[in-house]
Formats: structure tokens, C-alpha cells, sequence
């Protein structure tokens, strides 16, 4: 498996035949050049969204077009974009689990918000997610963008996740000190990915934070384009 960080909170796991792009973000994204937007993108089979705001959404729809592949994501926004975009969906709700074909994907709770703008107003898009990937004998828990919940206790308990993609860059979503309080009292992670950091100033820039304060795990800060091999 190689987990390939794509700026901000946008990766690309490549496990067997599969290529999931999760929350891609392409158009304006600060950390990505316009002359890595194919290599970011090339064979992609499946986009994985965990919520609608404009860092996580703004690319999916017209990458789904492209590259002819389903987005995959929760039931309401999924629903609406296959009435109204005509693209090939996957629409499940939290408690789902669905087959990729070679990899599977739970759908779990998440604490933020999920909404775009329109002439009228934000509008609500669904709601905001989280997913457990298992896949060749490890499971990846890929939290969105979130605040510390309760839930992660019985995430843990039940999925016994061993690798945490978490977002970690403060304001919008947890900071660094509250991923490794997270890590500590709910999960036993090997491998800890931060992410929805560095992007922008007002974000974390450093995972040192959380490093140090979990030694017995492997705190990797990604470097955009450079697989993480598992």
C-alpha cells in the first residue's frame, strides 16, 4: 500500500488494482503545482469525499468526468450529484460498509461541518464523514476534517484501526496536541499520518508537537508526491 499526500487534507492511496483518491483537491490547492495535477490523479478508479466544503469537493465532479470513474461517499450529496451531474455514484450512510473491489469502506461519524455556497446561502451537502479502509490485512482510519469525539473510543474498540490519517492543523478541525490526545487515550496506532496542515498560515506547520508526544509511534509528516510505503 502507498499513501501519497496531495497537499491539505487530499491523498492518494494505491492498494492492489486500486487507486482512491480521497478529497481531491486540485483547483487552488497551494501545496499541489498545476504541473502535478495528472501525476496526482493518473489511474484513479474510485474518489472517496468526506465532505463538501470547497478544499475537499471543488475538483470532484469534473474529475469524475474525466477520468469516468464513481465518486463514493455519503448517500445524501452522492444521491443529489447523481440526479444533477449525471456522474456514477456510490451513496451509503454512516454504519455502511461498502466493497471497492479488493479494499472495503466503513463509513464512521465525524464533527464538522459540511456545506457549499449558493446565491441564496450556504446549503447543506449531506453530512460531514470519516471511513475505515481495510485493506491488504491493515485498516486506515481516514477521520475528514474533525474535532475529538467520543465515538473515536468505540472506532477504535471495533475496527482496531493501525493507521491514522488524521487531520491535525487546528481552527477548522483538531490541532496537533489534540491528535496525540486522541492517539493516547482512544487508538493504537502504528503509523500516524497528520494532514489539513501547512496549507495555509493561519494552520499548523510542524508535526513536532505530536511527535514527541507519541514516541512508541511512527509520526510521519508527509511530503506532497512522496508514496508512504505500508
Amino acid at each position: 500500500m502507498n499513501i501519497i499526500w496531495l497537499g491539505h487534507g487530499s491523498f492518494r492511496i494505491e492498494t492492489g488494482d486500486l487507486v482512491l483518491l480521497i478529497d481531491p483537491w486540485l483547483t487552488g490547492n497551494p501545496m499541489l503545482g498545476e504541473d502535478q495535477h495528472e501525476d496526482a490523479v493518473a489511474g484513479a478508479t474510485h474518489i472517496i469525499l468526506t465532505h463538501v466544503h470547497f478544499d475537499h469537493v471543488v475538483d470532484v465532479v469534473a474529475l469524475c468526468r474525466k477520468l469516468d470513474i464513481p465518486a463514493v461517499g455519503q448517500y445524501d450529496i452522492m444521491g443529489f450529484w447523481g440526479e444533477t451531474e449525471e456522474i456514477n455514484t456510490v451513496g451509503f450512510n454512516k454504519g455502511g460498509t461498502v466493497d471497492l473491489g479488493g479494499a472495503t469502506l466503513s463509513m464512521v461519524t465525524a464533527q464538522h461541518s459540511s456545506t457549499f455556497s449558493t446565491e441564496d446561502g450556504p446549503r447543506t451537502g449531506g453530512s460531514e464523514v470519516g471511513y475505515m479502509l481495510n485493506a491488504e490485512g491493515h485498516t486506515v482510519y481516514i477521520s475528514g476534517d474533525t474535532d475529538i469525539m467520543a465515538d473515536m473510543e468505540w472506532f477504535a474498540d471495533y475496527y482496531k484501526p493501525d493507521i491514522g490519517i488524521l487531520s491535525a492543523g487546528g481552527h477548522f478541525t483538531m490541532d496537533m496536541a489534540k491528535v496525540a490526545y486522541a492517539a493516547k487515550r482512544y487508538f493504537n496506532f502504528k503509523t500516524l499520518i497528520p494532514c489539513h496542515y501547512r496549507t495555509f498560515p493561519i494552520l499548523e506547520q510542524s508535526a513536532e508537537t505530536l511527535a514527541k508526544a507519541l514516541p512508541d509511534v511512527d509520526v510521519i509528516e508527509p511530503q506532497v508526491l512522496q508514496p508512504i510505503q505500508i
